[in-house]
């Protein structure tokens, strides 16, 4: 097999041949430096080639033909007279022949009892002299029984074995390794593919079941090269199949799937090839700041729409996408080959499919020619009838086949529209169907605007996964809420969900809610047409449509809301409630809202996220019981606040008399801004602690809200700089900021933070800890500045987000409301804060919000006066200054004389 394989690459492929690799190995000098120059040479060469849009297939079978060549020169050199009883053998990758420009050597050392000692020192240096030439070896030194015995217990090594392959010495050791390898004597057929089986399903869960992630991993993720070995190993130990072409050939294949095959691998080993040329060692990761450079090297360029690194992601999730449809239909196949050969009896469903061994199949081969809406109908089906396994391998051949008569005739047919929407109403399994429908190609055929979303991603680190996979997991999220065994995961979002009476339509809000994106304009807008048409044309009525296409418009506006505005103001509660309109719409939209963020990025729900959301939705509930008419005035709401407080105080035998003699000194904000829990938390700590002894800070986490920092203290100069700086300094992320100041000059400031990789503060060891180093900063009060000399994390280095500053007056709190978009970095909120000091400006508030790479923060301003900063000149200022202090991410002292706003 060896020999066949070297002429047939230096047939086809005539990159290398054996008399010009040998001729490169032989020239005068050290042999360590020509091999070494010569294995440099030939993956020069390669990459010449790569460049000239050589095949994939030619490039990684040439390099393996070159290694080839080198190392049985290298054997020749310390064992000349081909001793007896020894033998060089390639396994894995390389036993396949294939070669990525980086990829380990792995070698098995073959040999008789007896022939390894007197050999012993020879081969030691062969090896040693294979690492000094800058080969990367894997080797494991066996008789053919030892690779039997470990064989038996260990699936990994059954299958590197199978893919074994010799080089050179004695080839009846090999023989003899086969042999002693074959099914009848370990790992029987039907045991080998479980075990494969189940090995793919546990690989598939470290990557949770997707392929379609930021950064995938082009060898391990589900869709990629090992789904396709996975096929090969199973095939050559049922048939002896060496090759997929053989497959074809035994008719276990269609020339399609073949094809189909052929050409999914040769694209992800191209994309295997660039990321080993890029990056000088062996990389599967396909990493942000590999993916730019990729895209270049496959030759895209942006456009309009989408970015190069956009479109080139684009195709590498669609070719997953294809290949995780072939890997379950060719595993399929399998199954019923090897574990399933009698399926028994059918059992009718109906006049178009039946149910054999289980899983579904069609009566006949031309069904869906015959009846294009039993596209649709089959998955129907399979939701209706749960304990169905799946589609048996001939009829997903026939959904291949036929699903590009998922047409428009088909779209316009009612029975198919009919179909369609009954997946939604029935719920039971939609989200699992819905996938199947995506990985078979049907569900983009009869949805073409979602069909233009499969495969889109958005480089930044925000949105976590591509658009349509992004979908399914927010219809996913909102089924779970409908699911009583799945109560505690979000138990009031699981109220909520019991209320809704058509939840049909929250799943087509999921479903519609970004299917616009990459089209151009407002994606909401366009989503919300979409939404719309697609009611009307299935028969729902216009109130129902009306509220999908509602949902679709304005699913942003309650995460907005929660995040860039203040929700315990009831003047924002009560626009945001009119915007709604009423207590149904406000049902579906939180239930969406929470299915959203939660499926767009994992690290970005939380308890915080949570409690902005409910406390949003609790605040806007109570606006509609009250009326609209009659909204809730800030002093009543301040007095709810109290009397909740009050009541909590009571438990501590503090009387109401001696909360308010502290409170007084406090105005509206304070109150609003905390809930009644925090009021008791921090009141009794007020009362008691004596002047000399500020600053005030106090740790602890409080309901939902995760962990909160905070300090009572006189005013100073610089302090939302100085402990930003300090909070950033010890690794904390800062959720929020609640800045208050007394009209005696004392601060009341609040701090949200989590640890850096989002979780809360846990030990009590670390509450001391920020304790000690803010009261050292903030106590001192010759300190001016917190250097924060954190790394900005590698991730967010390969993003270059704009900084922008926008500014708008809110006339009714007479104040100035800042608007800051940045790229996150450690210490962003202590370089503004510094800024804001050295200009004279006072914070009032703060909204942080960080969306993957990007700062998006809101700050309430004023001047020294508590004036709202008006002149557009100083405003203007203002913003040039911080754009250029940020884009710099230091402090220039010269940037910073007082102006106007002072």
């Amino acid at each position: 097999m060896g020999l066949e394989l070297e002429l047939e690459l230096e047939d086809e492929a005539s990159i290398f041949s054996a008399t010009t690799v040998r001729a490169h190995l032989n020239v005068a000098g050290k042999p360590v430096a020509a091999f070494r120059d010569t294995l440099a040479w030939g993956r020069n060469r390669l990459y010449g080639l790569f460049a000239e849009s050589a095949s994939a297939e030619s490039l990684v079978h040439a390099r393996s033909f070159l290694v080839d060549e080198v190392l049985r020169e290298a054997w020749l050199k310390f064992l000349p007279e081909h001793p007896a009883g020894l033998a060089l053998v390639a396994v894995g990758g390389y036993g396949r022949g294939e070669l990525l420009p980086h990829s380990d050597i792995d070698l098995l050392l073959l040999h008789d009892p007896a022939a390894l000692a007197p050999n012993k020192p020879a081969i030691e240096q062969f090896l040693a002299f294979l690492w000094d030439m800058g080969l990367e070896v894997g080797s494991s030194v066996r008789t053919p029984a030892d690779c039997a015995r470990a064989a038996a217990g260990d699936i990994t090594i059954i299958t590197t074995l199978l893919e074994a392959r010799p080089l050179v010495g004695d080839e009846k050791l090999f023989d003899a390794m086969q042999a002693a390898l074959a099914p009848e004597k370990v790992w029987p057929v039907a045991d080998f593919y479980r075990a494969k089986l189940e090995e793919q399903k546990k690989r598939h869960a470290k990557f949770d079941d997707t392929g379609y992630k930021l950064e995938p991993n082009v060898k391990e993720s589900p869709g990629g090269l090992r789904d396709i070995q996975t096929i090969a190993w199973v095939a050559k130990r049922h048939f002896g199949a060496n090759t997929l072409h053989e497959l074809k050939e035994k008719g276990f294949l269609t020339a399609q799937e073949c094809s189909d095959l052929f050409a999914g691998q040769d694209f992800l080993w191209r994309v295997r090839f660039a990321l080993h040329m890029l990056t000088g060692r062996r990389e599967d990761r396909l990493l942000f700041d590999h993916q730019i450079k990729a895209a270049g090297l496959f030759g895209y360029v942006d456009d309009d729409k989408n970015r190069a690194v956009e479109q080139f992601m684009q195709l590498y999730y669609r070719t997953i996408k294809s290949l995780s449809c072939l890997n379950d239909l060719l595993l399929q196949l399998f199954d019923e080959a090897i574990l399933r050969p009698d399926p028994g009896k059918p059992r009718v469903l109906n006049t178009r499919f039946q149910v054999r061994g289980g899983a579904i199949e069609a009566r006949s081969h031309d069904v869906f020619r015959r009846n294009p809406h039993a596209l649709i109908e089959i998955f129907l089906l399979l939701q209706q009838n749960p304990k169905i396994t799946g589609i048996r391998a001939e009829t997903l051949r026939l959904i291949r086949r036929d699903r590009r008569l998922v047409d428009e005739g088909l779209r316009d047919d009612v029975r198919a529209r009919a179909l369609f929407l009954e997946m939604f109403r029935e719920g039971r399994g939609l989200t699992r169907n819905l996938r199947r429908m995506n990985r078979y190609g049907v569900l983009g055929r009869y949805l073409p605007a979602f069909g233009q979303v499969i495969g889109h991603m958005q480089y930044d680190l925000f949105h976590t996964l591509t658009v349509d996979e992004h979908t399914l997991y927010v219809v996913r999220n909102l089924r779970r809420f409908a699911m009583p065994e799945m109560r505690e995961e979000l138990p009031f979002a699981s109220e909520i969900m019991q209320r809704v009476e058509k939840k049909e339509l929250l799943y087509l809000g999921g479903m519609f809610h970004d299917i616009a994106k990459g089209r151009g304009g407002d994606h909401s807008e366009v989503g919300s047409a979409d939404a719309e048409k697609f009611c009307l044309d299935h028969g729902l009525s216009h109130d129902d449509a009306e509220l999908v296409a509602w949902l679709v418009r304005n699913h942003l506006l309650m995460s907005m809301t929660a995040q860039k505005q203040d929700v315990s103001d009831p003047e924002v509660v009560t626009t945001f409630a009119r915007k709604i309109g009423d207590a149904k719409r406000l049902d579906h939209l939180f239930l969406l809202t929470c299915a959203d963020i939660r499926a767009t990025n994992p690290a970005l729900w939380n308890s915080w996220r949570e409690s902005l959301l409910t406390e949003l939705y609790r605040a806007t509930a109570r606006a509609f019981e009250r009326g609209l008419h009659d909204p809730i005035k800030p002093e009543e709401a301040v007095h709810e606040q109290k009397v909740m407080a009050q009541a909590l105080l009571k438990k501590a035998q503090i009387a109401p008399a001696q909360a308010e003699a502290v409170w007084s000194r406090f105005n509206a904000d304070y109150f609003l801004r905390h809930s009644p829990a925090e009021l008791a938390w921090h009141l009794p700590e007020i009362g008691k602690v004596a002047e000399a002894t500020l600053p005030l800070i106090l740790v602890q986490p409080v309901g939902t809200r995760g962990t909160t920092v905070f300090i009572y203290m006189r005013d100073r100069d610089h302090l939302f700089g100085l402990t930003t700086g300090v909070l950033a300094r010890l690794g904390l992320n800062i959720l929020d900021a609640r800045i208050n100041t007394t009209a005696d000059g004392f601060v009341l400031d609040s701090f949200a933070v989590t640890e850096n990789d989002g979780a809360a503060v846990a030990s009590g060891h670390r509450c001391d800890e920020i304790r000690e180093q803010l009261r050292k900063v903030l106590a001192d009060p010759l300190m001016t500045v917190v250097e924060v000399n954190r790394r900005t994390p590698a991730r967010l280095k390969h993003f270059n987000t704009p900084t922008t500053v926008f500014f708008s007056q809110d006339v009714a709190r007479n104040r100035t409301r800042m608007e800051l978009v940045s790229s996150d970095r450690p210490g962003l909120l202590s370089l503004v804060g510094r800024v804001f000091h050295r200009r004279g400006i006072l914070l009032e508030g703060a909204k942080i919000n960080t969306v993957g790479e990007r700062a998006e923060d809101v700050f309430v301003i004023t001047d020294r006066e508590h004036r709202p900063i008006t002149d557009p000149a100083a405003l203007d200022e203002l913003r040039e200054v911080l754009m250029r202090t940020l884009h710099r991410g230091e402090f220039v002292a010269e940037d910073f004389q007082l102006t106007s706003a002072a």
